[in-house]
């Protein structure tokens, strides 16, 4: 039971890593903002990367938001398989 859930905690975690890179690299392609592909990326990233950029406003042309949303989800997932292990 455990091993199943920590499983399903790191595929969570693998998938939202993947969608705020692809996210970031996004912004430095020159694709349209309404094209299918990077709205469906932004509608998918923004409410994670949202309350961090309210906290972190941006540098100059650099925004320090989606790492630090990265190392809070990595952070965050290891956090709920330690509580797994615990709990099992």
């Amino acid at each position: 039971m455990a091993a199943s859930l920590i499983t399903i905690v790191d595929i969570i975690v693998y998938v939202i890593t993947i969608i705020l890179i692809l996210h970031a690299l996004m912004s430095f392609a020159p694709l349209e903002p309404w094209h299918p592909i990077r709205r469906t990326l932004a509608q998918l990233a923004e409410p994670i990367i949202q309350p961090f950029r309210n906290l972190i406003p941006p540098v100059g042309m650099f925004d320090f938001s989606i790492m630090v949303a990265l190392i809070v989800i990595q952070i965050l997932g290891e956090l709920i398989k330690v509580l797994i292990r615990q709990a099992f």
